[in-house]
């Protein structure tokens, strides 16, 4: 079934067109939105702050890259969906980074950390001192101010009310899974899944680790800004685009970065999503279930094609990052995943490893 209210005359058709809109709009406008910030970032007085900060810009970049390539299926909004991704995609690399890092293990300083994602989300809430119950504190203004960016920008967007209850609810379930990854390691697993137990029954598909992957993706909140910035977007429509993305184009999203990060994440005793399988064989099958149920979920969306174009490009854009080359179970999961792969996907490789090469 296609949706009646979600437009498909602006969306770019194919990869050729599609990259000559992310070379020429998306990578110089990221840039210069990153550079305001960067700009802000250096003048937080509290040094970890800062640092943290300005570390997740320089290292998590191409997060921001990647969701602004929605901006190119409705050029005309792109001054809206631009900063609007920048900045909230911002706010997650920054937190992430503070929970990865923090002293503390209390999973209400973390909840409280992304409290500042909900109001963000939230054209009407009010800001907070979301660093109440840690000890680093003065950043400036830095927080509020990428909340306020978000702000600004969803009010702009048509069809805003039509997907903000799921937007709402996607932004809660990354704020719960990082509050649980992040509090004490002996605890992380346990909460993990009973937090599953509360929602296991929706998405019988899909085993627990992979539930948590897809929460902690940014994508389906991206593309549903993409819709919001459509007039008249119907809330019915609005739920469909939901749940086309999660949980499995969000789900292969993150399943993609934990896959490249294995060895990185046991130097760090990091927890990781794709440990929990029991052998590469079953972790190639669960990744190309999902890859499969992935593109047949988004043939729903009018151009669908741009949405196949997504997939295919994040399946080239993790798979061809450096760290592969480094780990020998994740290159032959990497070989076996890219077995028989169509031309967009290798399009797209060869774009990846161009674009790493000139930000090197």
């Amino acid at each position: 079934m296609k949706l009646t209210t979600l437009s498909s005359k602006r969306v770019p058709q194919g990869p050729l067109k599609l990259m000559h809109r992310v070379y020429k709009y998306v990578l110089p406008e990221v840039e210069r939105e990153l550079n305001q910030l960067r700009s802000l970032a250096q003048r937080i007085p509290d040094a970890e702050l800062r640092t943290q900060a300005l570390h997740s810009m320089d290292t998590k970049k191409f997060h921001c890259q990647g969701g602004a390539v929605y901006a190119t299926a409705n050029l005309e909004q792109k001054h809206v969906l631009i900063p609007l991704i920048v900045a909230l995609q911002t706010i997650s690399d920054y937190l992430d980074n503070l929970c990865d890092r923090s002293s503390s293990l209390d999973p209400d300083d973390f909840r409280l950390l992304h409290q500042s994602m909900l109001d963000a989300v939230n054209p009407e809430a009010e800001l907070q001192d979301y660093y109440a119950l840690r000890a680093e504190k003065a950043d400036g203004g830095y927080l509020h101010h990428l909340v306020r960016i978000c702000q600004l920008q969803i009010v702009q967007l048509p069809s805003y009310r039509s997907v903000q209850p799921h937007v709402t609810e996607l932004v809660a379930l990354y704020g719960d899974l990082q509050v649980y990854k992040h509090i004490h390691k002996d605890l992380r697993e346990s909460e993990l899944l009973s937090w599953w137990e509360t929602h296991r029954t929706a998405y019988p598909r899909l085993q627990w680790n992979e539930f948590a992957a897809a929460t902690g993706s940014t994508l389906g909140m991206f593309m549903l800004f993409l819709a919001a910035s459509e007039d008249n977007l119907s809330e019915q429509d609005a739920a469909e685009v939901k749940n086309i993305y999660f949980p499995h184009v969000c789900g292969l999203h993150i399943l993609l970065d934990y896959l490249i990060d294995q060895e990185e994440d046991r130097a760090g005793g990091d927890l990781n999503f794709c440990n929990y399988y029991e052998n590469e064989s079953l972790l190639v099958e669960r990744l190309d279930m999902i890859v499969n149920c992935a593109r047949e979920d988004v043939k729903q969306l009018p151009a669908s094609r741009f949405h196949r174009l997504i997939i295919e490009g994040l399946l080239a854009l993790y798979l061809s990052d450096p760290k592969v080359r480094h780990q020998a179970e994740v290159k032959d999961v990497s070989r076996k995943l890219m077995k028989n792969s169509p031309l967009t996907r290798l399009f797209f490789l060869l774009n990846s490893i161009w674009i790493r090469k000139q930000q090197a």
